[in-house]
């Protein structure tokens, strides 16, 4: 039996570094060999729960997770009844094709292993390939970008729209990159991390704002002009607002910012908080909630091979996989790091 390394969730707060059997594919399926794979926010919240519930039991005895659904690699086998794939593709992942469950998230592979198995593998369904020119970590941001891309579309910005996304980490930022390659008009960046902010306007943000010093909504109101709700109350001329945060102070600056019939767009998981939805009702503000990819996982990969210096700035740390508890840790420390990248060289 040939092994493999696998990282997967251990104590809380700590991984584990494990020999795995190594998949075998069978006709329908390919094995990746990952190159580069990606820490997800995901990641870190099963680290902190140290693990996930049993399905058979939820919310009793938690077991270990494979970790990893950010993953690029090249492939090494390939099953015979697989079409349009070879050995030495270079190959990102959708995770959720996965039939045996989503890809580090609960299924039974982790993309943060030294060979994945692709099951019922099908370019433009479960992978897509792409060239040698892109390297294999920059490859590795496919999923999140097509995360902040679904946001983007979602909002329905267009070319006259003045937009402003809070929190600067890699959903944020690919959101404000996708914005400004679709034409939109002016976007403002919104953190409390200064070097955040710097890497927010170095990605093409228009302007940026650190809520930890300065009003948004004065900010705002200088950036965009002024407009009002529906009550003629004055309000920034903010046309959408794209919450990448998730913290409830967003939330309620939205609301005390949004012009009438401005939108706001939920990316990222709300912490627990109270709604003002007098206040919403007040602007007839339309909330948006926007979960995961459901057709851009592989819409955006052209547009990363594309644009892939800009996007290579989104990374803060690459990491070793042979460090890959260090990679964790970093990623467990608020503010110590952007975007994490693991890689697995020869």
């Amino acid at each position: 039996m040939s092994t493999m390394r696998s990282v997967r969730t251990g104590a809380v707060g700590k991984i584990e570094v494990v020999d795995a059997e190594r998949p075998v594919p069978g006709p329908r399926d390919a094995l990746v060999r990952i190159r580069a794979c990606g820490i997800c926010g995901t990641d870190v919240t099963f680290l902190r729960m140290g693990g996930m519930p049993a399905r058979a039991h939820l919310g009793g005895e938690l077991i270990p997770v494979p970790l990893g659904h950010e993953p690029a690699g090249e492939v090494v086998e390939v099953g015979a009844e697989v079409a349009g794939l070879e050995a030495g593709d270079r190959v990102v992942v959708d995770p959720q094709a996965a039939p045996t469950g989503i890809i580090g998230c609960g299924g039974r592979f982790g993309g943060m292993s030294e060979y994945l198995l692709i099951e019922n593998a099908e370019v433009g369904k479960s992978v897509a390939v792409f060239p040698d020119t892109v390297p294999f970590d920059v490859a590795a941001l496919n999923e999140p970008l097509a995360v902040s891309r679904h946001a983007v579309n979602r909002s329905g910005a267009g070319p006259g729209d003045k937009v402003v996304v809070f929190g600067a980490g890699p959903i944020g930022l690919g959101a404000a990159i996708w914005l400004k390659l679709r034409g939109v008009e002016h976007v403002v960046v919104v953190d409390v991390i200064p070097s955040r902010l710097e890497k927010a306007l170095a990605v093409g943000a228009d302007a940026v704002i650190d809520s930890a010093e300065e009003d948004v909504v004065a900010r705002l109101t200088a950036l965009h002009g002024q407009s009002a709700n529906a009550l003629g109350q004055p309000r920034p001329g903010t046309d959408v607002f794209i919450d990448a945060a998730g913290a409830p102070a967003v939330f309620d600056t939205v609301v005390r910012s949004a012009k009438w019939h401005a939108k706001l767009v939920m990316v990222a998981v709300q912490k627990k908080g109270e709604i003002d939805l007098g206040g919403m009702l007040r602007s007839e503000l339309t909330l948006i909630a926007s979960q995961g990819y459901p057709t851009e996982i592989f819409e955006v990969t052209p547009e990363l091979v594309e644009h892939q210096e800009r996007f290579a700035r989104l990374i803060s740390h690459r990491v070793p996989f042979a460090e890959a508890e260090r990679a964790f840790e970093l990623a467990l420390t608020p503010g110590a790091a952007e975007k994490i990248v693991v890689t697995l060289d020869d």
